[in-house]
């Protein structure tokens, strides 16, 4: 059974008018859309409009599930952090949106859900979001010295470095990366030949060899007409 048919609608229309409602001077838009509840809020009552979604008795979103990051180069306001809350109580989910442009900072909400802590983190780490007082805003999934942020738009895919052995150092050591050619070669007909010569489109060769069929198999060569 789809978990489309436990979502009450009406009372998700009711918490977006209840929400607009009590918050409407946080708020930059609100849409019902897709059966989903999504709140765009202004920078400085980010903070103030969790804590009332948190702690009011017809809201009770007291679970953070999720916190992530958006990259929009072209906007001026470059990026998204997204908040994903769920009430038990309720039986409901709210996005919570907020806007924020390069160099700017999202203060944290670890008073607010200590959770927050390890999310704002890796936003930290894949997107360079600062979160204002967070208590320990480390990298948390690349190495600490990593230049750069991966899930940026303007992040080169392959990476602006490599990790190897070094055999003469004994340890593992960065160096830029350098995509072989060779290996981003396709002839699509012979993988064998591209081995051998990457840069020289193979012919396909299917002349007939009499030295191939020995015994059993010139017979049955013979036999299907083949060596007519």
């Amino acid at each position: 059974m789809h978990i489309d048919k436990y979502l009450d609608m009406a009372q998700l229309v009711w918490l977006k008018d209840h929400i607009e409602g009590e918050m409407k001077e946080a708020i930059r838009e609100i849409h019902l859309a897709n059966r989903e509840l999504t709140v765009t809020v202004r920078l400085r009552d980010l903070e103030q409009f969790l804590t009332f979604l948190r702690d009011d008795r017809d809201c009770q979103f007291k679970m953070l599930v999720d916190l992530c990051g958006a990259d929009y180069p072209e906007r001026a306001e470059r990026f998204e952090v997204i908040y994903h809350l769920l009430s038990l109580t309720q039986n409901m989910r709210v996005r919570v949106k907020v806007l924020i442009a390069e160099g700017q900072a999202v203060p944290t909400l670890i008073d607010v859900f200590p959770n927050a802590n390890w999310y704002e983190r890796e936003t930290y780490d894949m997107f360079g979001i600062p979160f204002e007082d967070h208590p320990d805003l480390r990298r948390i999934l690349t190495d600490y010295d990593f230049d750069g942020f991966p899930l940026r738009k303007d992040f080169p895919v392959e990476g602006k470095v490599e990790l190897f052995y070094d055999e003469a150092l004994k340890r593992c050591v960065y160096r830029p990366t350098n995509l072989a050619q060779p290996y981003r070669h396709f002839d699509w007909q012979s993988p064998w030949k591209a081995l051998d010569d990457p840069y020289a489109l193979a012919e396909e060769d299917n002349t007939f060899d009499r030295g191939e069929f020995t015994g059993t198999e010139l017979t049955r060569a013979k036999a299907s007409g083949e060596d007519e």
